[in-house]
């Protein structure tokens, strides 16, 4: 079991799981890879010019040390590199770090407003990117960089956060995005609605009026996310004004 399965809640489930891009992890190895490069121009020097000795002995044994130093180096950045856990749940984000000192930080998924992602070409070719968390003020929290998959881990994010409001605002929490209510523009009633001119249907269409305010207002929400697109946005907007 890995250390940020060992600090999850009762009921709380991991939704997704990274780490930084595979090329982070060879960034912060630049001096093992240094080391590397002295190996080999040492052996080119032995083995093509013919030094002799003891040049060749100094040579050998420079080869030697930084193969050796290389080896060291390169396995501590990978062993922090795999001991990362970049974590959604179905509460908060977490991020685990360290090897031997662990250093966990996480942030509960209400308090949080939006996130900022950057990514460039080859980022998105190679499925990476910065990923800032914001609070409702607007001031970053938390960073993400090299963050592998950080495209996923921003929607899945967004949507265990809308989840969550909805739940703790007393309405049922709604399914993921682009699915079931909200999507497809439906506004729930929980009992058949009177005709026009019955006593209580001037309530009722009230009632119908508020229920569509809030379903735009959530549409509205999704579109800012970029949950949705603006002509979806748009088309689902006409058709609940068009019930009014």
């Amino acid at each position: 079991m890995r250390y940020a399965d060992t600090l999850l809640a009762d009921g709380e489930i991991i939704i997704v799981r990274s780490r930084q891009h595979w090329l982070a992890l060879v960034a912060k190895a630049r001096w093992a890879l240094l080391a590397w490069l002295v190996t080999i121009g040492a052996l080119i020097i032995i083995f093509v010019f013919s030094v002799e000795s003891p040049a060749r002995d100094v040579l050998a044994w420079i080869a030697l040390a930084a193969l050796v130093v290389g080896i060291l180096l390169f396995i501590l950045h990978a062993w922090r590199w795999w001991a990362q856990d970049y974590i959604v749940t179905n509460r908060r984000i977490m991020k685990v770090e360290g090897v031997f000192n662990k250093n966990a930080a996480d942030s509960s998924l209400e308090k949080i407003n939006d996130a900022v992602l950057r990514q460039g070409v080859i980022a998105r070719m190679l499925g990476y990117g910065d990923l800032d968390i914001l609070t409702a003020a607007d001031a970053a929290i938390d960073r993400y960089r090299m963050l592998a998959g950080a495209a996923r881990f921003k929607v899945e994010m967004l949507n265990r956060k809308h989840a969550l409001d909805l739940e703790i605002g007393g309405a049922t929490p709604a399914p993921p995005v682009r699915t079931d209510n909200v999507m497809s523009g439906t506004v729930s009633s929980p009992a058949a609605q009177p005709p026009a001119g019955v006593p209580g249907a001037a309530s009722e269409e009230a009632d119908d009026a508020e229920e569509i305010t809030r379903t735009l207002a959530q549409l509205s929400d999704l579109r800012d996310r970029g949950a949705i697109t603006p002509d979806e946005y748009e088309a689902k907007k006409h058709e609940l004004l068009g019930r009014l």
